[in-house]
């Protein structure tokens, strides 16, 4: 007989709890809330009580795991669950990352285990019946395909409205299309909790020139939860908050003299479907793929597609708060992947490049280039004309002027001697870098000192005390090998009343005291 255990007993568990105590095959059922188990307890005989997971997957009697714990912790539980041999149910989303889905997938596949999602509507009667509605031509060609999901209800602080709505209709709608869309575009508003947005609306466009869009809110006055197709001969509506669930809408578009739409409505029509509940036919197809070996409906392949629309419209997020943001200008560019907070400043003909982040309060110049992996600020000062190459991090506290060059890797410090346990943010040294300056790949530049103007730090370099402008430093501990010229040539030793002079540019120097002053600018 198969006995199955349910992780998580809490908002949708314990409806989860219920279909398998139902069908005859609940073993266990396990959450860390003490006063939930209580009332499972209460509620269910003859089943285990435990808030213990890992003991589940030691439990040879039980062969198959359902897990309707939050959203974050679906990967990490599910990965368990499939490296101890069971087979899982996991409700939507799969995981959190396309990435984490296909590690899934892939362990299923290697430890030959059912791996199913929790996408309900496919086991909707409505939904079937308009599956076939499609199927068999009745809409004619569909045009346009579009849902709401809108509620005012559990607010999550975990995972935004997104992932927490969106995942249901992302996969009717690659059902009922049979194909994947071309494109993804996303934007949304964050209104309660910064970071989480509460309301999005999702743009889909399919190879066929179908387009849609998913429209999900937890911030509605009243429930709506509606799935419309348009097609050119019909128009088909599953009402999930109403008691007739599916309608039929054979509207027609006539033109007038060949070229004016005129819509010629008419009545609509209740499409009969049978009964049952969507929750209970999806866990009895569970129990079915896992007594015969066969294949889920909503299996971790069907899983993982709608994960990577979900990633696509979160990049699409982000992409939209740069627009609506600092990338709005056209004046300076900010790739898809980078992040700008807001109360930043940045000039024009600014570039910033994959995954950075400006953080906020920082400022930056005209004609700066900004490589890959680059983090600025918060409170940081960049001048123009600056070029800060890739994994870089200017840290508040550093100020880079006009012209100065940073290499590759090259590190800022802003505390001296940190430590993790002891907070120092309020002892920050600052670090300044001058006019011209040049930063060689992976040097260090310990905080609290000065680099002059046109200075040159050679690659690798440990910078620990001020460099003279012109300066030439190399080594750990770096020390002055030399002076450089503005263009950036070495200069020769100097001559008669201590004056040397560039060979490339024609720029003449006077060494006075320890220190390079410009005497005459060259052509």
């Amino acid at each position: 007989m198969l006995k199955i255990a349910v992780i998580g007993a809490g908002y949708w568990g314990k409806n989860i709890v219920r279909n398998f105590y139902e069908l005859g095959v609940l073993h266990t059922v396990c959450d860390s809330k003490t006063e939930l188990l209580d009332v499972i307890r209460k509620n269910y005989t003859n089943i285990e009580i435990t808030s213990s997971f890992e003991a589940l997957f030691k439990n040879p009697e039980i062969r198959a795991i359902a897990i309707a714990t939050p959203a974050v912790s679906h990967y990490n539980i599910a990965k368990e669950a499939l490296k101890a041999g069971k087979d899982v149910f996991v409700e939507k989303p799969l995981s959190l990352t396309v990435k984490e889905g296909e590690e899934l997938v892939y362990l299923a596949k290697q430890k030959n285990r059912i791996l199913m999602v929790g996408h309900l509507l496919h086991y909707h009667q409505a939904i079937k019946k308009l599956k076939e509605l499609i199927s068999t031509g009745e809409l004619g060609k569909v045009q346009y395909i579009y849902s709401n999901r809108l509620n005012i209800g559990k607010l999550r602080t975990e995972e935004n409205i997104l992932w927490s709505f969106a995942p249901h209709d992302i996969s009717v709608i690659l059902m009922l299309l049979e194909e994947e869309p071309v494109s993804v575009a996303a934007f949304g508003g964050d209104y309660l909790n910064k970071g989480i947005y509460d309301t999005t609306m999702t743009t889909l466009e399919f190879r066929n020139g179908v387009k849609g869009h998913i429209f999900v809110s937890w911030l509605h006055p009243f429930k709506e939860q509606k799935l419309v197709v348009v097609g050119s001969k019909a128009m088909a509506v599953f009402d999930d908050v109403s008691k007739e669930k599916l309608f039929l809408y054979p509207h027609k578009i006539e033109w007038k003299e060949g070229k004016i739409p005129v819509a010629k409505k008419a009545d609509y029509q209740i499409i009969n479907i049978g009964s049952g509940e969507p929750l209970k036919e999806e866990l009895s197809h569970f129990i079915e793929c896992v007594m015969d070996r066969k294949r889920p409906r909503t299996d971790g392949a069907e899983g993982l597609r709608v994960l990577k629309i979900l990633e696509a419209a979160e990049k699409g997020l982000l992409k939209s708060k740069h627009d609506n943001g600092k990338k709005s200008s056209p004046e300076y560019s900010v790739h898809e992947s980078a992040y700008v907070d807001k109360d930043v400043e940045i000039g024009e003909g600014t570039s910033i490049w994959h995954f950075s982040h400006v953080l906020k309060g920082s400022t930056i110049g005209k004609n700066c280039k900004i490589g890959q992996n680059v983090v600025i600020g918060p409170n940081a000062v960049i001048g123009k004309n600056v070029k800060i190459q890739n994994n870089i991090s200017v840290y508040e506290g550093v100020t880079l002027e006009d012209n100065v060059f940073c290499g590759p890797s090259m590190v800022f410090t802003n505390v001296f001697n940190p430590r993790s346990e002891i907070p120092r943010m309020k002892e920050l040294k600052e670090t300044l870098v001058k006019q011209g300056a040049t930063i060689g790949a992976n040097a260090t530049i310990v905080c609290g000192n000065t680099i002059g103007r046109y200075a040159f730090i050679g690659a690798g370099a440990v910078v620990t005390k001020d460099v003279p402008d012109y300066g030439l430093v190399m080594g750990n501990p770096a020390k002055l090998s030399g002076w450089i010229c503005r263009c950036g040539v070495k200069l020769k030793s100097a001559g008669k009343k201590n004056k040397i002079g560039c060979e490339t540019c024609g720029n003449t120097y006077r060494l006075n005291r320890g220190k390079l002053e410009v005497v005459e600018e060259g052509q």
